[in-house]
């Protein structure tokens, strides 16, 4: 490992790992995730259920990765190379406040989205809300209009989240893992991810939600660090963060579009985000 990767890896507080395995197929985000919480607040600290289906870990140590829950594929160790010409630096994301971190992903050029989008998507609702959503990256709707959730998906994720009282212009924040439109609408890729889940990272830890809801696949696994399918994602309490923040998995509101009959399963996990938000 050159001394400049070593440089990088020590400004982020990560410790070096040397792969003795090959990697899965799917590289880790690991990284990325374990910078981005290390300077967790404690007032982002609330009690959890009592009835809580996941027995709650104990707090993980400040800069270390969640460990995946039971029963789900822990991501591959392999350690991502930061972005060739990387812009912006990482190591400082944990300390801004909302103003600098929307003009730091405004300006961000840290992997080869910065060339095709048409602008950033950074988030939008009431930023010390209760309930969180994270879905995955803009679509041509958002990179036209700089917002989340738009066109009839956005419509039909409005009109979920009004089922269990909850409006993206009063008493939720949402946001995406990507905050630039992948091309055609691709996948994103480990490199995309890991140059933009900080600041997916900050805005969390300064919503401080009580629960998160993980709309999607690509979201679900990513936030989680998982390969699990989202069938078996669905349906059970998993935790992200140094601060256990709950968070419950359903499916992206463009796929109920295309399978109208899942969108009974889609209600069941609406009721039990509700239900942690209720209680927790």
């Amino acid at each position: 490992m050159d001394a400049r990767r070593r440089r990088i890896l020590h400004a982020l507080g990560i410790t070096p790992w040397v792969r003795r395995h090959r990697p899965s197929r799917q590289a880790a985000i690991g990284d990325a995730v374990a910078q981005s919480g290390a300077s967790t607040q404690g007032s982002s600290q609330r009690a959890l259920l009592n009835r809580d289906p996941v027995q709650p870990r104990p707090a993980a140590q400040a800069g270390a990765t969640p460990p995946a829950a039971a029963g789900e594929s822990a991501p591959s160790p392999e350690l991502l190379t930061p972005p060739p010409g990387e812009a912006e630096s990482t190591d400082d994301i944990t300390r801004l406040d909302w103003d600098e971190l929307a003009r730091r992903v405004a300006q961000c050029h840290a992997c080869d989205l910065a060339e095709t989008r048409t602008q950033t998507v950074f988030g939008v609702g009431a930023r010390d809300a209760d309930a969180m959503i994270v879905g995955e990256a803009p679509g041509a709707d958002e990179d036209r209009q700089g917002e989340p959730f738009v066109g009839r998906a956005g419509k039909l994720l409005d009109a979920m989240l009004a089922a269990i009282d909850l409006s993206r212009q009063k008493n939720c924040y949402i946001a995406n893992i990507l905050k630039c439109r992948p091309p055609n609408n691709r996948d994103p890729r480990p490199e995309e991810v890991a140059a933009c889940f900080p600041y997916l990272a900050r805005q969390i830890e300064l919503v401080a939600p009580r629960a998160i809801l993980a709309v999607g696949r690509i979201a679900a696994q990513n936030l989680l660090q998982v390969t699990t399918p989202i069938g078996k994602l669905r349906g059970r309490i998993h935790r992200y963060g140094p601060s256990d923040i709950p968070v419950v998995v359903t499916y992206h509101p463009a796929y109920l579009l295309r399978s109208p009959l899942e969108k009974r399963k889609a209600w069941e996990d609406l009721k039990l985000y509700r239900r942690l938000l209720q209680e927790g």
